[in-house]
């Protein structure tokens, strides 16, 4: 009985010869999901995801928190890393990302103008300060001289993520969030949307690292990971999202 303990424990710990985690920006996770699923079909690494705002993972990582990656929603938390020397390979853009409109009110018409509308009472956005998303939703915002009109009823997500729950809950009556969120197989075909123009706003360039711990203590592992994800099949995953990427 005491061998047969011993190699259940043995055979379950080396079930994974290594594991990394890997920070992820919110807007990206359901597309990060399926990309683990394809990686870890074919080795026998564990991922571990970590998400968040991209703002507070880079508070997180500057902290010292032992992630091996970071994907982040913009170009300018990877970077600011890369100069801290937090971060070991120069940043890279993995994805271009895209902004929609989203509801799941049927009373609500979806378009910009319909953001003034008295009915519409509560609008989801990510908070500019963590979210870079929520940088260029403003954006949009602005130019379409609409901030000032609707700012009181803004409802400031911490990150995509809380921006969706608001928008999905129904407790915001419409939201502008990523593309990658309405066309993941959870969303697909949940509420109304539509995509905002690109020309509104600057591109969604989002960024990869691989940190300092990552290539410290996982540095062959680390690498290979994030070779996947600029693969054929990472970058068809990506795409399949939403997302644009280098050819």
């Amino acid at each position: 009985m005491f061998y047969k303990i011993i190699f259940i424990i043995v055979l379950t710990t080396n079930i994974y010869a290594s594991s990394l985690k890997v920070a992820v920006a919110a807007n990206v996770r359901f597309a990060f999901d399926e990309i683990v699923v394809a990686y870890e079909k074919n080795t026998n690494v564990k991922i571990i995801p970590i998400v968040s705002s991209s703002g507070k993972l880079t508070a997180q990582i500057e902290h010292g928190a032992p992630f091996d990656m970071f994907l982040s929603a913009n170009m300018k938390y990877p970077t600011y890393l890369y100069t801290k020397n937090l971060a070991i390979t120069k940043p890279q853009v993995y994805a271009y990302g895209g902004l929609v409109l989203w509801s799941l009110k049927k009373n609500i018409d979806i378009n910009l103008e319909s953001l003034k509308e008295k009915k519409v009472k509560k609008i989801a956005i990510p908070n500019p300060k963590n979210a870079p998303y929520g940088v260029e939703a403003l954006r949009v915002l602005e130019k379409f001289n609409l901030k000032d009109t609707i700012y009181k009823k803004i409802v400031w997500g911490e990150s995509i993520s809380q921006t969706n729950q608001y928008i999905y809950s129904r407790s915001a009556d419409i939201g502008i969030t990523a593309k990658s969120v309405v066309l993941s197989p959870k969303m697909h075909n949940v509420g109304k949307w539509i995509e905002l123009d690109k020309k509104d706003y600057l591109p969604i360039k989002q960024g990869i690292v691989i940190l300092k711990y990552g290539f410290e203590k996982n540095k062959k592992t680390s690498q290979d990971f994030y070779n996947f994800i600029f693969s054929n099949e990472g970058k068809k995953i990506l795409k399949k999202y939403g997302y644009m990427v280098n050819e």
